[in-house]
């Protein structure tokens, strides 16, 4: 029998985990085993007896999950180490940032460990119950109002009193992918004024159906990839883009920069010069802070105070800011991709050659890397 096993993340700042309990039901139902290390849910608040409930095995250290396992699932990409404690022809699911990780890939292929990086998930109608960046992304849209309203010193909805009337809250969101979407329909919802900004005016329509304002800068020529991500802009776009929105982040009490470039550096949307037309007070948070940031001077896991008062916050996983449903949901995309590939009668994962799923996101497989972007 095939057994998958969940590892305790290392990264101290991460509070989701691979596997939950519901998961661990459908999983045994394949015809897996599975074991998890000891603690593995403690920050999203599963205990061990939840995953021995559920079927579960408990490992005290992650080295003895690893020799045993024929499948790794786990949140964050390996390091050298852990990659030593794993099988030739184990096969290792993970977030790998396959773009920045060019040793680990070929650490993977040399020790022959398939792997598949989910980030690279297709954005595609079939693929959409395993796309983990996805269901990431919404908790972080949602979890950015909430940390802004947490640290605000104003109210979002307009309020009618005997002593006179309280002006709604102004939320400037720039990027409108999965995170901005629902960052709009959050602060909709809990009463503010919502403006949003994104390079491809074929969102506007989604902006207004969520009740906000599509605030509109012409750049010329834009569009979007084959995978829906907005396309790089050019100094001189970026420029006049920069120029407009400093008229919306002067009248906004947060803004929200939603905005990166998968697989490379996230690009610098404000500067000083549009900060130091903000408001004093006023709250800024940077999603894409931990690959190089939107806000010049945003730092990862910190808030930095401008001179003119504008607070910029650079939060590190913000993803995994509600852990209890941020695990529940990565665990489910978990399941529903090896559900996907999985054989009931031979009761083991299928790699199927020409599967579009698997050929987006499997790196490396047979000693190789197979992946037709990342061969050369």
């Amino acid at each position: 029998m095939k057994r998958l096993f969940a590892p305790l993340e290392t990264n101290s700042a991460e509070t989701r985990a691979a596997v939950a309990p519901g998961t661990v039901s459908k999983l045994c139902e394949l015809g897996l085993t599975v074991s998890v290390e000891t603690g593995i849910g403690l920050k999203s608040d599963y205990a061990d007896s939840a995953y021995t409930e559920a079927g579960a095995e408990i490992v005290a250290d992650a080295a003895t999950g690893y020799a045993q396992a024929d499948i790794v699932a786990r949140v964050n990409k390996p390091n050298a180490e852990e990659l030593k404690q794993l099988k030739p022809g184990t096969l290792h699911i993970s977030f790998l940032d396959p773009f920045n990780e060019k040793e680990l890939i070929d650490d993977l292929a040399k020790r022959d460990i398939s792997a598949i990086s989910m980030e690279m998930i297709p954005r595609s109608t079939l693929a959409q119950k395993m796309d983990a960046l996805s269901s990431q992304a919404n908790l972080a849209g949602y979890a950015a109002v909430t940390m802004a309203t947490d640290r605000m010193r104003k109210i979002l909805p307009m309020m009618m009193t005997p002593s006179g009337t309280i002006s709604p809250a102004r939320f400037f969101i720039i990027g409108v992918g999965v995170a901005g979407l629902q960052a709009i329909a959050t602060a909709k919802r809990l009463g503010a004024r919502v403006e949003a900004f994104d390079t491809r005016p074929v969102v506007e329509e989604q902006v207004k159906s969520l009740g906000a304002k599509f605030v509109k800068v012409d750049l010329g020529e834009m569009g979007q990839t084959d995978q829906g991500y907005a396309k790089e802009l050019t100094p001189e776009q970026l420029d006049k883009q920069r120029q407009e929105m400093a008229k919306a982040c002067a009248r906004a009490d947060v803004v929200i920069t939603t905005a990166k470039l998968f697989g490379r550096k996230a690009p610098l949307i404000l500067n000083n010069e549009v900060l130091d037309q903000m408001q004093n007070g006023s709250i800024l948070i940077d999603l894409a802070v931990e690959s190089g940031g939107n806000v010049e001077g945003s730092k990862v896991g910190e808030e930095v105070v401008t001179d003119k008062g504008v607070r910029i916050i650079g939060p590190e996983n913000l993803e995994g800011y509600y852990p209890k449903d941020a695990t529940l949901m990565l665990a489910s995309n978990f399941y529903n991709l090896i559900e996907h590939f999985w054989d009931k009668e031979a009761k083991d994962f299928q790699y199927k050659e020409d599967d579009e799923i698997l050929n987006g996101c499997l790196i490396t497989k047979g000693g190789a890397i197979v992946h037709e972007r990342f061969k050369s």
